[in-house]
């Protein structure tokens, strides 16, 4: 049985989706997590932020492939320096999560984000791992109000879930409580998989859910509660008070806007 206090394994994931990446092209980088934010790679703005996590233990970072870190000496002073474990990337990222997960014991609680999460703080962190262990859930996925960011932020593009009570935008944190939630990763991988037919989806998570969603009629609770029925796990949602928790990079403009609120931040 997990121990309800005890630290999470946080796993970051740190590859490119292609190439080249126009994150990492518009920073003159070798890949998108070496670009940097208030000058210090996102990569390590991120785990800096989880060592100072008080809900983090030990530290994952899945990539980016041995011929960046061959590229980026300084990132692998980093890593040995600060005692961080590097695993090789996959295909996916999906397939790369598994793959780190595949690693740790089954009940160990992970937490798990991504490289290009740069304005990711301990706050943050720690709002979301205390509120996952007190969740009656497997697995826990953090979400932003997308009317709180874009009051916070007009300019920014966030792609949102409209559901009934709200539209809400995923922070890229997720919790996985137990050996119940790794099958998180497996649903994640079938999604990856048949993203091309989407039917396949459909029919695992229900036609009458995707309808309800589509009519604008499913509440978020509901979309979670019919979710657990069907996929054989518990899940839940954190709501994240903080705009910037909402705040990635994946376009250029996306990046030239984080430095922009970095630098606010420090001014």
């Amino acid at each position: 049985m997990t121990d309800p206090q005890a630290p999470f394994t946080a796993v970051v994931l740190a590859a490119d989706r292609g190439s080249p990446d126009p994150v990492a092209q518009a920073a003159g980088v070798s890949c998108k997590a070496m670009a940097p934010v208030s000058g210090h790679p996102m990569v390590v703005r991120v785990i800096r932020a989880l060592q100072c996590a008080k809900t983090i233990g030990t530290i994952m970072l899945c990539g980016p492939p041995r011929a960046v870190l061959e590229d980026e000496p300084g990132l692998q002073r980093f890593l040995d320096a600060e005692g961080i474990q590097w695993l090789p990337n996959r295909e996916t990222p999906s397939t790369s999560a598994a793959a780190a997960l595949q690693t740790l014991s089954p009940d160990m609680p992970v937490i798990l984000t991504t490289a290009d999460h740069a304005l990711l703080t301990p706050t943050m962190v720690d709002h979301f791992g205390e509120q996952a262990r007190r969740a009656a859930a497997d697995v826990l996925v953090a979400l932003a109000d997308y009317k709180a960011i874009m009051q916070a932020y007009p300019g920014m593009r966030r792609t949102a879930t409209r559901f009934q009570d709200g539209p809400f935008c995923s922070c890229n944190l997720f919790a996985m409580l137990n050996s119940r939630g790794r099958r998180a990763a497996d649903f994640w991988r079938q999604v990856e998989r048949d993203r091309k037919t989407p039917w396949k989806m459909i029919n695992k998570i229900g036609w009458l859910m995707v309808i309800k969603y589509l009519w604008g009629r499913l509440t978020l609770t509901e979309g979670l509660d019919r979710a657990s029925r069907q996929l054989g796990f518990r899940a839940g949602a954190v709501m994240m008070p903080f705009p910037e928790a909402a705040v990635d990079v994946d376009t250029a403009a996306d990046w030239h806007f984080v430095q922009d609120i970095a630098r606010k931040s420090l001014a």
